[in-house]
């Protein structure tokens, strides 16, 4: 496979209007999109020029394994053997907890300089450019993408969204859709994470929205049937650049019409 080059991701990304100052929430498979010389760290080298010191980079960096095993997330342990997790798990260190399931890209980027990361033990996002801080700050545990999020303060910004080689049950933004829309199903639960607490670790208890994203492949496939959103190739990997705020609010209603 012919490698793909800095210079051929930059130019991909200007195609489909990914610009200076640009305030972006990226979700990405490096896989997707075949040999890149130079693998993640040239994909974040092209993002953060692209946008430059102007704009701002935003990726989940979610730990979820940091969950209590009731939630599924230790499917490979024995039920009677769930207390040693409870027990042991490390707690959250934002500087070093390594990310679960979000691709090479973000493990990177999670602790590329000037990169910030937010607290929240299990969904964590991380942030580099002008309006890194105030997106990472104050992501309060119950909170996780709704209002005051950074998921929200994504949406107060006029952010978009970026997916490269990955489809929208991979797109977070969703979820402040969930957190606005109502309707029957919705419930919240109890979630449990190792933090650390006034110096000790804690297997800390909390209440938030119960996550619900199987839809949202055929939220997005609907939304693109009204909306712009800006396409290409990188690769093997299809980009899609879209607004977030046009994808928020369509999917609140299409929530509210179709969910149970």
């Amino acid at each position: 496979m012919k490698p793909i080059t800095k210079k051929e991701m930059k130019e991909a990304f200007a195609q489909i209007g990914l610009r200076a100052g640009t305030v972006v929430m990226v979700h990405t498979s490096l896989s997707a999109i075949g040999y890149v010389c130079g693998g993640a760290q040239t994909v974040i080298e092209a993002l953060t020029e692209t946008v430059g010191p102007e704009g701002t980079i935003m990726m989940p960096t979610q730990s979820w394994k940091n969950l209590d095993p009731e939630d599924g997330v230790h499917w490979t342990v024995a039920e009677e053997d769930w207390q040693i997790i409870r027990n042991n798990w490390p707690a959250y260190d934002k500087r070093i907890t390594p990310t679960n399931t979000m691709g090479a890209v973000a493990e990177m980027f999670r602790s590329w300089p000037g990169v910030i990361r937010s607290d929240h033990p299990a969904r964590s996002v991380a942030a580099w450019g002008k309006n890194a801080e105030y997106l990472v700050s104050n992501h309060n545990l119950s909170n996780i993408f709704g209002d005051g999020s950074p998921i929200g303060k994504l949406y107060e910004l006029d952010g978009s969204v970026l997916l490269i080689g990955v489809g929208y049950d991979k797109n977070t933004s969703l979820h402040l859709a969930d957190v606005r829309a109502s309707y029957p199903g919705k419930h919240n639960c109890i979630e449990h994470s190792a933090i650390m607490e006034n110096g000790n670790r804690i297997w800390k208890a909390y209440e938030t929205l119960f996550v619900d994203g199987e839809d949202f492949q055929e939220i997005g496939t609907a939304f693109e049937k009204e909306y712009e959103v800006k396409t290409g190739m990188l690769g093997g990997a299809t980009l899609r650049l879209m607004r977030q705020r046009d994808l928020v609010d369509y999917a609140v209603g299409w929530i509210e019409k179709n969910r149970q």
